[in-house]
């Protein structure tokens, strides 16, 4: 069995690998990598390609419970909340088991952009409308792009965590497919929970893109 790091030394690296930022600066980011963790140590024998790439196919399965719409919005939700769950799987059991490489952090960062526009995919045949969407979607990839961009001009810290990192991406589209199926015995009361949560998380998206653009002028003053 491969040697599994402590919970603070897995912490350490995963703060390591993605550019210094602290993960105690955000209870729900933290909170999500220590399950992630916690998941990681009895499996911790599984490649962490076969976490990724099933991550990316239950994303995918949630189109099709949305497309149903009803109480399968449920399904949807909780389809989206898994793949999270596996997407970060993949990266704790990478770190945590000292198998953790520059070419994986690309690929499993290329995935969580796929898995994305599942999501987004979900939102729109779930009920919001297309155009917002879309935005949802850009608004999920922009931030990373920026950081990516940002380590390419020399920038080695991305700056505190934002409103609209990763595990507030999955909870915010699962709970708005999950809260749509709950109430959808309401007619078009689904509708209006779908369209209200993809818009709250577009203006999440926006938030988290004016705070990395502060961080990113400030240690980019040229």
């Amino acid at each position: 069995m491969p040697g599994v790091l402590s919970r603070d030394e897995y912490l350490a690296e995963w703060s390591r690998w993605h550019g210094g930022t602290d993960p105690a600066a955000s209870g729900l980011v933290r909170g999500w990598l220590t399950a992630a963790y916690t998941l990681a140590r009895p499996v911790a024998r599984v490649s962490p390609l076969v976490a990724t790439a099933v991550g990316l196919l239950v994303a995918a399965a949630a189109v099709g419970p949305a497309v149903a719409g009803g109480y399968w919005l449920v399904a949807a939700g909780l389809l989206v909340g898994l793949s999270g769950l596996l997407d970060s799987l993949d990266g704790a059991l990478a770190i945590a088991t000292g198998r953790a490489s520059r070419r994986g952090y690309v690929l499993d960062s290329a995935v969580d952009r796929l898995t994305e526009a599942a999501y987004a995919i979900a939102l729109w045949v779930g009920g919001a409308p297309g155009w917002l969407a879309v935005v949802f979607g850009a608004l999920c990839w922009l931030p990373d792009y920026l950081r990516a961009r940002a380590g390419q001009a020399g920038v080695d810290e991305t700056g505190d965590i934002s409103v609209w990192e990763r595990p507030t991406r999955v909870a915010m589209t699962g709970m708005t497919l999950g809260g749509a199926g709950v109430v959808s015995a309401a007619g078009d009361l689904a509708d209006v929970v779908v369209t209200t949560g993809t818009a709250v998380g577009a203006l999440l998206g926006v938030v988290a893109v004016a705070q990395l653009g502060r961080a990113i002028r400030r240690a980019l003053p040229d």
